[in-house]
């Protein structure tokens, strides 16, 4: 029987076999090279809901819905949409809503894919800024907007259509032609006390981790 081979080295008088790496060894390591790319491209490409950060927004989502008994049943009229406008707590639940269900028409940042841009002074069903709500709700354009009144708890078409009204005139680059017509402004949304006393939920996202 042969003298396996040694390395030419050795450390404070230890040697080393120069025995080369297990076949399996070698084929797994290949594996994990090809695999990596494919890993990559599935959870951090662009296809929606794969990554961490998407399943967080979900379950963000999911958490927000049980706080919705702290600020009551929401109404989708002109006040309550302009008020929530101005609700940054609220106004990224509205996100959250549009992340999960809107980006595939619309855009990651509402710049318009199938659906129209959101970002521009245009809109196509949209005079006031109700209309938003309503067009979510019920639809439009014979169903090239679906209707969401199934799908969505009232309170989320709420905070979705004051998400997507902060959106406008923010003309994200890459965005869509302008489609419809240019309507006047958004009213303004009331001040109101730091101190709020009306009952309405604190940081949705704050209290996801307690």
């Amino acid at each position: 029987m042969t003298e396996p081979t040694k390395t030419d080295h050795a450390y404070d008088g230890i040697e080393e076999y120069d025995n080369p790496l297990p076949g399996w060894w070698k084929w797994l390591f290949i594996a994990s090279i090809v695999f990596c790319p494919f890993y990559w491209m599935y959870y951090h490409g662009d296809a929606e809901g794969r990554s961490i950060q998407d399943q967080y927004d979900v379950a963000l989502s999911a958490n927000t819905r049980l706080q919705f008994a702290e600020v009551g049943d929401l109404e989708p009229n002109r006040e309550t949409i302009v008020r929530y406008t101005a609700k940054e707590n609220w106004v990224k639940v509205g996100r959250i809503v549009f992340k999960t269900n809107c980006i595939s028409c619309h855009g990651r940042d509402g710049e318009g894919k199938i659906g129209p841009n959101l970002t521009d002074e245009f809109y196509k069903n949209v005079t006031n800024i109700e209309d938003i709500a309503k067009v979510i709700a019920k639809g439009a354009g014979n169903n090239a907007m679906p209707a969401w009144s199934n799908r969505l708890h009232p309170n989320e078409i709420v905070l979705v259509s004051s998400y997507i009204a902060t959106l406008r005139g923010t003309n994200v680059d890459g965005g869509k032609a302008p489609e419809g017509k240019e309507i006047d402004p958004w009213p303004q949304p009331p001040e109101e006390p730091d101190d709020e006393t009306n009952g309405e939920a604190d940081d949705p996202a704050d209290s996801s981790d307690q």
